[in-house]
């Protein structure tokens, strides 16, 4: 069973529900950096405040500061068995740095991208219509799985929000930058038989048992 992987595919294509689907099913870490991005803005940190404004325009955090995170975190121990890397490498730059790394730690060989893809009309329509919860980060979407009471979360009874980012013209520039950018990545995986890749829509489930086979 393939156990280190780094997740690609485009924003609002499934990947935080799968990527805890795989780690818990796996036994390894889920790496995502937007996660510690998010937690940063939330910190109201220097750093945070850097990063919000850059998401907020749809573009992507600079290298050095996704480069400094990664290279830490695949250092600790609980990496030596398998990783779920989501939300990095997204150039080539990032990807060449990621080979080194991992090579260096003689684990290269074993790493597989795992891409999931969805249709861009498909993926505006989720996250325009998508709802985070700023206290327990539950999300939800107001089509195709609402809050019990309208805007209100179901865990903390906390007012759900439209993150900037899912802003229907922000998501579209996010899409553009990922076409432009990040997508190369796709072929410098498959470039070096790397690549695996897995259709995005229809339930959770299927899409999630569709990666298991995949990754056997």
């Amino acid at each position: 069973m393939i156990s280190f992987i780094v997740l690609l595919g485009p924003p609002g294509a499934g990947k935080g529900t799968q990527a805890k689907l795989i780690s818990d099913k796996l036994g390894v870490p889920h790496i995502s950096t937007g996660d510690i991005l998010r937690e940063a803005v939330r910190n109201d940190s220097p750093l945070g405040r850097q990063a919000k404004a850059i998401m907020d325009r749809g573009e992507l955090v600079p290298d050095q500061l996704l480069v400094d995170i990664i290279v830490e975190r695949l250092s600790r121990a609980d990496c030596a068995n398998g990783f779920l890397l989501d939300g990095y490498p997204r150039n080539i730059s990032q990807s060449q740095t990621l080979e080194k790394v991992c090579a260096e730690h003689a684990i290269w060989d074993k790493v597989r991208a795992l891409e999931i893809t969805v249709p861009d009309e498909e993926i505006v329509d989720r996250l325009k219509n998508r709802r985070s919860c700023p206290s327990c980060g539950a999300v939800y979407n107001v089509v195709s799985n609402p809050p019990k009471r309208a805007e209100t979360c179901d865990s903390c009874s906390a007012k759900l929000q439209l993150r900037d980012d899912d802003r229907e013209e922000t998501v579209r520039q996010r899409l553009n930058v990922y076409h432009e950018r990040t997508e190369p990545v796709v072929g410098y995986f498959a470039e070096r038989d790397k690549h695996i890749v897995v259709k995005g829509e229809g339930s959770p489930e299927d899409i999630f048992a569709a990666i298991m086979e995949k990754l056997r």
